[in-house]
């Protein structure tokens, strides 16, 4: 199958899936700040990942949500990884954030479950080179603390379009919705389409 084929296919995969309902919080009409209300916004910049993960949650403390990321190049810091967060009313609910950085599958694979079933939601994603990791992708996590649902995460890796069109089928009948994706280098397959998706899952 043809990249851009694959990719479309993907791009309507994520145009149409329902993420949890705490995760929609600010973008649910009856939460939403009025239009005159002041809207404060935080940037972080960081080339460490244990350092940006403790200063969103820092945020987090302070009533900042997150809203996007993005990896590269910035004029003084390097590679980093850029953060935005912002604040308006108090949401009356408390987030909590954690960041998985890898350029191995397995091992991002294991973290993700362990993740979800502490009940963490994947929010963003980029690929940047971190401080001692080199090029990877880095994954934000969520978890809101009225959010008692764990989620069971699967993580689809492959440099070839029809063995990811086969894999994201399989995984679709076993009622996998999608959350992210990237192209990344992965410490085994080279540069690989990496797909992250995730369904209702238990404790265990």
């Amino acid at each position: 199958m043809p990249v851009k084929s694959l990719l479309g296919l993907l791009l309507f995969f994520s145009l149409s899936i329902t993420t949890p309902a705490w995760a929609q919080t600010t973008r649910n009409p009856e939460h939403a700040a009025a239009s005159d209300q002041n809207i404060e916004y935080r940037l972080l910049a960081t080339s460490k990942t244990s350092t940006m993960e403790r200063e969103m949650n820092e945020a987090a403390r302070e009533g900042f949500r997150f809203e996007g990321v993005m990896g590269g190049e910035t004029a003084f810091g390097g590679n980093e990884c850029v953060v935005i967060m912002s604040r308006t009313a108090p949401l009356g609910t408390e987030f909590e954030y954690k960041l998985l950085a890898t350029n191995r599958t397995s091992t991002m694979q294991k973290e993700l479950q362990q993740a979800g079933r502490r009940g963490f939601y994947v929010r963003g994603k980029t690929i940047f080179e971190t401080a001692f990791g080199g090029r990877e992708v880095v994954v934000i996590l969520e978890r809101s603390s009225t959010a008692d649902a764990p989620l069971e995460y699967k993580l689809l890796a492959t440099s070839r379009t029809s063995t990811m069109q086969k894999e994201l089928a399989e995984a679709g009948r076993e009622g996998f919705r999608f959350a992210a994706m990237a192209v990344a280098e992965t410490a085994f397959g080279g540069r690989e389409v990496v797909v992250i998706l995730y369904r209702q899952g238990s404790r265990r």
